[in-house]
């Protein structure tokens, strides 16, 4: 009989803490890694040899969007394929639950651009545990954790509502938040240049993030501008953290707009000085130019009140629809105007849900309104009615040299703002599928942006920390088998902007609670995924 069950042999084995890689064998049993060291005398059911090969903890994606693609797709493999072994997902104030049943329907609109093709939401459960235990009845192929969203707090007590809430909704808020961190949810996360995130007001996020802070949770922030208010919504992000007393993580930090762009170096420098007077602030990025939203995020705040219905009701409206035209041309202000910021010509379309319109997929909206006959504004208003909201874009918005500014700041993680897609079906952001080689092959291997040992800490002990996900993000003894083995002189993302679904090349096996998900650059079908809760492994 073997000694354990698999063995990882004279691989280049990078801890994830940051220190140099040390070849050594790996033997993993039930799950858990339990014998580090050079030749070791065991023997395996399983032996892989990784001669040449880094061995490293899986990645863990602190920004992700998985949380209803999963229940569709448990596969996930435009995540797993790249090396992701957990996603944390509820991100950007869109968690799945809790739900009320009187505004479900609310949700299931407001959700509605990120359900699957042909595909129908059943928003079967009510608190955030009995979501995460129908994650668990269909199981994954990665682990999962997840936030609690502010947005899906406050469509569950006031809708979509443009207000403050009252004494009564704030304290039924602040339940529903401390009533999901008991049941597992790692903290509270806000959108808010979405709604109905858009119309909170800093007070109200204060008060729900100090009831994260009993629970020792974290505060992850879509911040409210990344453009022309960039500076002043990293300072409203910092000063929620220092008056609730709660980590703070600035989700997918970027600078957008070539207005803005090199801002990031005073972005960096608040973060940093924040940390000097004991305000724990961090951030996630994808290393990429463009990012990616709801066709919808262009209209202005006000057109969102009440819901996605009240939206489209709202564009049937001749005289609505030029107010709208007119805040887009001349602005709004505190409103992120993404049209003014990137232009019609860098907003592309990435996916629909009717065939009528699955031409203009990898279309600008400069493209598709000369497709259609119609102006850009007209396209997109035409567009959003007969897809009934659910459109999603990539718009570029970014430049290379704050990407790399951010890419190399010790306070940044990797994350893929990304959810596990249906391969071939629509036009992704290529970050769905390439994210982590990208870092490892482009900026760690061919530029020396990184050290491999730096780039990888940034992907797993890092954001474990961060999150407090136990027994992972390090390869040690007694801890979770969440492992990644890839060529480094191969590994490379393929995918891109008009050919996004290409798996990378040179991740050759990735292993899940011990279970080997990637074989031989092969997903092998198995979900051996774990559901993460809150203070557990």
């Amino acid at each position: 009989m073997a000694d354990v069950d698999i063995i990882i042999r004279n691989g280049m084995v990078v801890d994830g803490s940051g220190n140099p890689w040390v070849r050594m064998d790996v033997a993993i049993k039930d799950g858990r890694i339990v014998r580090l060291g050079r030749s070791l005398p065991l023997t395996g059911d399983r032996e892989i040899n990784a001669e040449g090969r880094v061995v490293c903890p899986g990645f863990i994606d602190p920004h992700n969007h998985s949380d209803l693609s999963v229940l569709f797709n448990p596969r996930a493999e435009s995540a797993v394929m790249q090396g992701v072994t957990t996603m944390i997902v509820g991100n950007c104030g869109i968690s799945l639950a809790p739900v009320n049943p009187e505004r479900a329907e609310l949700l299931k609109r407001h959700l509605s651009p990120f359900i699957p093709p042909g595909a129908e939401l059943k928003l079967e459960w009510r608190s955030f545990g009995e979501y995460l235990r129908r994650v668990e009845e269909g199981g994954c192929s990665c682990n999962l954790a997840s936030l609690v969203g502010h947005g899906t707090i406050r469509i569950y007590v006031m809708g979509v509502e443009r207000r403050e809430p009252t004494v009564e909704e704030l304290e039924e808020m602040k339940r529903l938040v401390a009533e999901s961190m008991e049941e597992g949810a790692l903290g509270l996360s806000t959108g808010l240049i979405y709604p109905p995130g858009m119309f909170s007001k800093t007070q109200e996020l204060i008060e729900l993030a100090r009831v994260v802070a009993r629970y020792g949770g974290v505060y992850a922030s879509h911040i409210r501008g990344e453009g022309d208010t960039l500076i002043e919504a990293v300072e409203e992000a910092i000063q929620i953290g220092e008056e609730a007393g709660v980590p703070v993580q600035i989700s997918h930090h970027k600078a957008s707009g070539r207005p803005n762009w090199g801002r990031s170096a005073q972005t960096l420098r608040m973060m940093e000085e924040a940390r000097m007077r004991g305000v724990d602030v961090t951030c996630d990025q994808y290393p990429y130019e463009a990012g990616m939203t709801s066709l919808a995020t262009l209209l202005p705040p006000w057109a969102h009140e009440g819901g996605l219905e009240r939206l489209l009701e709202r564009l049937r409206r001749p005289e609505e629809r030029e107010r709208m035209r007119r805040d887009i041309e001349q602005g709004v202000p505190g409103w992120q105007n993404w049209v003014r910021d990137c232009g019609w010509e860098n907003i592309y379309i990435s996916s629909v849900k009717t065939e009528r319109n699955r031409r203009l997929e990898g279309k600008s909206l400069a493209e598709a309104a000369k497709i259609r006959g119609e102006d850009e504004f007209t396209a997109l208003c035409n567009l959003l009615l007969e897809e009934e909201g659910a459109v999603l874009i990539v718009l570029f918005a970014m430049c290379e040299e704050d990407v790399r500014r951010i890419l190399k700041h010790p306070l940044q993680m990797v994350g893929t703002d990304s959810w596990a897609v249906t391969p071939h079906v629509g036009k992704p952001h290529p970050r769905f599928y390439g994210t982590y080689p990208k870092i490892l092959g482009r900026y760690v291997r061919d530029e020396g942006l990184l050290r491999l040992e730096e780039a990888i800490r940034k992907m797993t002990s890092f954001p474990a920390q961060r999150f407090g996900l136990k027994g992972r993000g390090l390869i040690r003894e007694g801890f979770y088998a969440d492992i990644v083995i890839f060529d480094p002189k191969r590994i490379v993302d393929r995918a891109t902007y008009k050919n996004p679904h290409q798996f990378p090349e040179g991740i050759e096996y990735v292993l899940v609670n011990g279970k080997p998900v990637v074989e031989e650059c092969r997903h092998t079908g198995i979900l051996p995924g774990s559901v993460i809760r809150h203070g557990l492994g």
